[in-house]
């Protein structure tokens, strides 16, 4: 077990269905990481933007990103995770994929659509959670809307670090913050928020506004509004394990079923 884990989220201004320049934008970015780095954790739609037309932008698991992605996180020896529109068996997917040093692969369809938005319209809903094992640490991933529901981030499954990344608005950017706070301090979880900046082709706004918090909600690292960037942070799992053991609140949750409808 690793008892320290460097993580690194990168904010951008995505260029909107262009996943060959954001590609490359990202590039940049892991290559200026120091050797040290364990986890970088990329935007939701990171190729692409969060776009509802994915019969001009989808990518097969064998496709062009899964292959960069795999290329940066062994070159750099780092887990890399973002997620991109993906068709699988004649359906279209937001796919969160994360990616170890090895090459392998393991992957979250995002479990809520953005009805809002129209995106349960275009993409097929996922109906499992994922939790992975990095590092002696475990980690559960999830897009962007999954935030807005408590139950499913839930930690029945003595997770260590939850991810969030996202294209949220600025409109509802109290709620991002919020959300991610209440969902840390719930669960006694670390947890890192990516969010994007910039506008897209829809006239939506974002102001990034991506953080680090730990268990208790308190922020350890956090990025200026509207900055395109890299956030860091080095969690310690003692530390958590400690107060866990001091304050015992994940005693006292609540057995129960989710029904997928």
């Amino acid at each position: 077990m690793q008892n320290e884990l460097n993580i690194v989220g990168i904010q951008a201004d995505l260029s909107w269905e262009n996943p060959t320049e954001n590609r490359a934008f990202f590039e940049k970015q892991i290559n200026s990481l120091s050797e040290n780095t364990d986890l970088v954790v990329l935007p939701e739609m990171f190729t692409t933007g969060f776009t509802m037309n994915p019969e001009k932008v989808a990518e097969k698991m064998d496709g062009e990103t899964i292959a960069w992605m795999q290329k940066m996180a062994s070159e750099k020896q780092a887990a890399i995770t973002g997620s991109l529109v993906i068709q699988d068996d004649n359906k279209y997917f937001n796919r969160l994929v994360f990616v170890h040093p090895s090459g392998n692969i393991e992957t979250y369809d995002k479990r809520h659509s953005f009805t809002l938005a129209g995106e349960d319209k275009v993409y097929n809903s996922g109906d499992k959670i994922l939790i992975v094992s990095y590092k002696g640490w475990r980690i559960c991933p999830l897009i962007c809307y999954d935030l807005r529901f408590p139950v499913w981030a839930r930690n029945t499954e003595n997770y260590d670090l939850l991810i969030f990344m996202a294209n949220w608005p600025v409109t509802r950017i109290k709620a991002w913050d919020t959300l991610l706070k209440a969902r840390a301090i719930e669960n006694m979880s670390y947890a890192i928020g990516i969010n994007r900046t910039g506008k897209d082709a829809n006239n939506y706004e974002y102001s990034g506004n991506s953080l680090v918090i730990d268990y208790l909600g308190e922020e350890l690292s956090t990025l200026p509004k509207n900055e395109i960037g890299i956030l860091k942070a080095t969690l310690v799992k003692s530390d958590q394990k400690k107060i866990r053991e001091k304050l015992g609140f994940l005693n006292d949750r609540d057995a129960f079923e989710i029904k997928i409808i």
